[in-house]
C-alpha cells in the first residue's frame, strides 16, 4: 500500500560504532581447564572454538568450552580425557566427548568433514579427520565471526577468515559456498543481526535468498530455537527483522510481512508503514529496563507481544475522511491480532503456555489510549483479570515500546499509562492479578451444598470482592449469607 520511499526503515542504517575487542588478550580458563588444556597439549593441538570465542571478545564469558583438537585419534582423545575426569561419548562419528570438570562442561571434538546427502538441516554425512588442517575446519562454519579459534599451545587467535575484523566492524559474512547446504543458517544469521547489531553483506544476503525456498526442510524445534534467541538476547532486534525482509526469509513468517507497506496515518505515526513502527518498538523494548530484568519467560512474551502487537492491523486499515482531511484508521486491530499471534507463534514452535500470554498482551494492548482520568480501582483489577496469565507490569512494558515506537515523537508514556500504572502500584496489582477470595470449600463451611450453582454464585461474589465490596473472608460472610434463602444451595 506504500511506495519504497515510505518504507526507508527496510535499508539498514550505517551501521554502529565499530567494536573494541579483547584480541590483544589470553582468552581465560580457569586453573583446572588450563591443566587439561596443557596435557591435551603434549599430544595434539587443542583450539578452542565457536560461541565462547566470539562472546569473550564482545566481553561476554562463558563456563561451558568448545574445544576442536588437532592430530589426534579419537581413541588417543578418549583415553587422555577419561584419565582426568568422567566423559559422556556423545558418538564416534561425530567425534564429540563431553568432559564434566569441577564448574563447567567442555565439549571436545575432533575435526569433521560434512558432505550433503540429503535435502534439509540433518541431510549431512559427518566424518572425523584427524589430520584435517584448522584452515579447513573454519571453513565449514558458518558466519566469520563464528570461525575464529584461539590456540592453546600457541595462546593466540586463529584468524584464517578474518573474523576478527568481521566482528570488530559488525560485519556479517558467509565462510565458504558450503553455507548454502544448511538453510538453518540463514535463520541463524537472522537472530546474529539483532543480537551484535550486524549487517550482512550483499554477498551473505544473496546466498541466503538462494536458499530462501529451502524454510520448509527445517524441524520447527530448531527454527523455535533462532526465534527464541532472536527475542531473548538481541541487542538491537529490528536489524534482525530487517535481515528476514533483504534475504526473502521474511515470506515465511506472513503475519510479520503483512506488515510491509501497511499505511498509518502520518499524524500519530510520523516513522513510516507498521513494519517500520514495529522495527522501532522493538528497539525501544530492549533497553527498557523491566525487559532488562526480566526473566526467560517475560522477555519471551514481551518480544512477541511486541511483535505481534498490530498483526491486525493489515486486515482492518480503511481510509476515513473528515470534511477535506483523508486519514487511515485500523479500527478493531488489537482484537483481530489476537488469532493472528497464535498462528505466528504455533508455526514457529512457540510453547502453548507463552501463547496464551503473547495473545492476552496483543488483544489488551490498547488499554491506556482512552483514559483521559483516573481509572477506578474496580476497571484496573478487571484489566488484570483479563491479562491472566500475563501481567499488567508486561502489559505496561508493552504500551511503553508501542508508544516509544514513533520517531520523531516523544518516546515519554502517555498520560493515560501513568494513570493506570498508579492505580496499578497502589493495589499491588503490577505483577499478579486479583484472585477469588470465596473458594466452593468456604461456601461447602457454610453449610451450602455444592453443586453447579456453584458457578454462577462465585462468580458473583467474585464480582463484588472486584468492585471492593470485601477484602477478606470475613468482610465477605454477610454476601455469602444472601444465599442461604436459595433451596437449591441447602
Amino acid at each position: 500500500m506504500l511506495d519504497g520511499a515510505q518504507s526507508s526503515i527496510l535499508v539498514f542504517e550505517e551501521r554502529s560504532n565499530s567494536l573494541n575487542l579483547k584480541k590483544d588478550q589470553k582468552l581465560p580458563v580457569d586453573s583446572k581447564t588450563a591443566a587439561l588444556l596443557d596435557r591435551l597439549s603434549q599430544f595434539a593441538d587443542p583450539m578452542i572454538t565457536g560461541g565462547v570465542v566470539r562472546d569473550w571478545l564482545l566481553g561476554n564469558v562463558s563456563k561451558d568450552l568448545d574445544v576442536e583438537v588437532f592430530g589426534c585419534s579419537w581413541e588417543s582423545l578418549v583415553e587422555i580425557l577419561k584419565s582426568l575426569g568422567r566423559v559422556d561419548l556423545v558418538g564416534k562419528s561425530f567425534g564429540v566427548a563431553k568432559f564434566h570438570g569441577a564448574n563447567c562442561e567442555i565439549d571436545f571434538s575432533l575435526p569433521r568433514a560434512e558432505v550433503k546427502t540429503d535435502r534439509g538441516h540433518r541431510g549431512f554425512e559427518v566424518k572425523t579427520d584427524p589430520d584435517l588442517s584448522p584452515e579447513r575446519a573454519a571453513l565449514r562454519r558458518d558466519f566469520t565471526i563464528n570461525s575464529i579459534s584461539y590456540d592453546w599451545k600457541k595462546q593466540q587467535f586463529f584468524d584464517p577468515l578474518k573474523g576478527l575484523a568481521d566482528l570488530e566492524a559488525r560485519t556479517l559474512r558467509h565462510c565458504s559456498s558450503s553455507f548454502s547446504e544448511d538453510p538453518l543458517r540463514a535463520l541463524r544469521g537472522f537472530q546474529f543481526c539483532g543480537r551484535f547489531q550486524l549487517r550482512p553483506t550483499e554477498e551473505t544476503v544473496e546466498l541466503c535468498r538462494s536458499i530462501s525456498g529451502a524454510y520448509a526442510e527445517l524441524p520447527k524445534e530448531r527454527v523455535w530455537m533462532e526465534w527464541e534467541k532472536w527475542a531473548i538476547r538481541s541487542t538491537m532486534p529490528s536489524l534482525g527483522l530487517k535481515f528476514l525482509h533483504l534475504t526473502g526469509w521474511l515470506q515465511h513468517f506472513p503475519e510479520v510481512a503483512a506488515l510491509l507497506n501497511c499505511p498509518q496515518d502520518p499524524l500519530w505515526h510520523p516513522e513510516g508503514d507498521v513494519f517500520a513502527h514495529t522495527c522501532h518498538c522493538m528497539d525501544a523494548l530492549v533497553i527498557n529496563e523491566k525487559f532488562a530484568k526480566g526473566d526467560r519467560y517475560e522477555k519471551l512474551s514481551l518480544s512477541f507481544a511486541v511483535l505481534g502487537h498490530d498483526f491486525g492491523k493489515p486486515e482492518t486499515t480503511i481510509q476515513k475522511e473528515k470534511g477535506d482531511t483523508v486519514f487511515w484508521v485500523s479500527p478493531g486491530h488489537d482484537q483481530v491480532a489476537v488469532p493472528l499471534a497464535d498462528s505466528f507463534l504455533s508455526s514457529i514452535g512457540a510453547p502453548h503456555s507463552l501463547i496464551a500470554r503473547v495473545q492476552a498482551l496483543v488483544g489488551n494492548h490498547m488499554a491506556a489510549i482512552q483514559i483521559q482520568k483516573r481509572p477506578s480501582l474496580p476497571q484496573v483489577r478487571r484489566l488484570a483479570r483479563r491479562l491472566a496469565p500475563a501481567t499488567l507490569n508486561e502489559l505496561f512494558t508493552l504500551i511503553r515500546a508501542d508508544q516509544a515506537g514513533r520517531p520523531p515523537m516523544s518516546a515519554e508514556p502517555s498520560p493515560g499509562l501513568l494513570l493506570l500504572e498508579e492505580v496499578a502500584a497502589e493495589d499491588a496489582l503490577l505483577k499478579q492479578a486479583p484472585k477469588p477470595l470465596v473458594l466452593g470449600r468456604h461456601l461447602i463451611e457454610k453449610g451450602l451444598k455444592p453443586g453447579p450453582h456453584f458457578k454462577p454464585i462465585l462468580n458473583e461474589l467474585f464480582e463484588l470482592q472486584l468492585d471492593g465490596a470485601f477484602s477478606s473472608l470475613e468482610e465477605a460472610e454477610p454476601f455469602i449469607i444472601r444465599f442461604y434463602d436459595n433451596p437449591f444451595t441447602k
